[in-house]
């Protein structure tokens, strides 16, 4: 299938040309549109990610000012460690405008396959996607069929549980994470220096924006902390300590802090949607005429 002339995908790394995971998972499972590298002016290897990559058919480096943005965006706090994901993200809606696209998907570096998990006899099965045109083509029909302002894929860890996971089960949550399918026509701010989709999510989903995580397409990663570069050294200083607490400092109303797991706990933040997001109420509360007098 032949994708949309006004749609990129973007790759988001930094610090490690020679470990980009996603691009090869792309292009060896079907698509074929315009892949944009997207580089902050600080890496030391974009002389490399160039010599590896701009040889390929429909592929470029963009690098953007990472100061630049810095300067516009709400980092939430005064640290000094900018090895983060959060000023190429809010730098990717600029990118898109300039480059004249109107769609774009933005992706870390680090993605190993695009999968669906079903329902086969009772158990949690998987489909592999080798027609990544046809899945990103339907994922942004989904977006401006829904009005959303985002629209991700799910993630290996949403189906513990397998199909008793809550996104197996519900099919469609008010979260956005990892991978995200935008347009320019409906743009929003990345919010926080770290944890930054967590923090939007909930940020923006406060002001009745919506912001989807889908059950019918998931991704696999490496776990952070194995591939080295990027952001795994900024998440081995803080941990999940820091990482949640950026959550609750940009929606103190809605997030706590909790303690997960069984033998090896961790501190995480804890979303409480019933007073997180506006929520469409039922007819069946809707004043009767002939009861307004009464």
């Amino acid at each position: 299938m032949q994708l949309r002339d006004d749609f990129v995908v973007f790759i988001l790394s930094h610090g490690r040309p020679n470990n980009v995971h996603t691009f090869h998972t792309l292009r060896d499972n079907g698509y074929t549109g315009q892949v944009v590298f997207v580089l902050d002016n600080e890496d030391s290897t974009i002389n490399e990610y160039k010599q590896l990559y701009e040889r390929e058919m429909k592929t470029s480096v963009y690098v953007f000012s990472k100061d630049e943005i810095a300067s516009r965006y709400d980092e939430v706090d005064s640290g000094k460690d900018r090895r983060a994901i959060f000023y190429a993200r809010n730098a990717c809606f600029e990118i898109a405008r300039e480059l004249n696209y109107t769609y774009f998907l933005e992706l870390d570096d680090d993605y190993t396959c695009f999968r669906s998990r079903v329902n086969e006899n009772g158990k949690l099965a998987t489909i592999y996607h080798r027609d990544l045109n046809s899945v990103f083509e339907a994922m942004l029909q989904f977006l401006d069929d829904t009005n959303a302002h985002t629209v991700a894929m799910s993630q290996t860890g949403d189906f513990i549980g397998g199909m008793g996971s809550k996104v197996f089960k519900e099919r469609l949550t008010r979260k956005a994470m990892n991978s995200f399918f935008c347009t320019t026509e409906r743009p929003f701010k990345f919010l926080g220096r770290v944890n930054e989709d967590v923090n939007t999510y909930v940020s923006e989903g406060s002001k009745g924006k919506l912001l989807f995580t889908v059950a019918d397409i998931s991704l696999d990663q490496m776990a952070t902390q194995q591939n080295s570069g990027g952001m795994t050294e900024l998440y081995l200083n803080s941990g999940t300590y820091v990482k949640s607490f950026f959550t609750i400092i940009t929606n103190p109303s809605s997030v706590k802090i909790y303690e997960m797991g069984c033998s090896h706990k961790r501190i995480h933040h804890l979303i409480d949607w019933n007073v997180a997001v506006p929520k469409i109420v039922s007819s069946d509360f809707k004043i009767k005429e002939d009861s307004k007098n009464v």
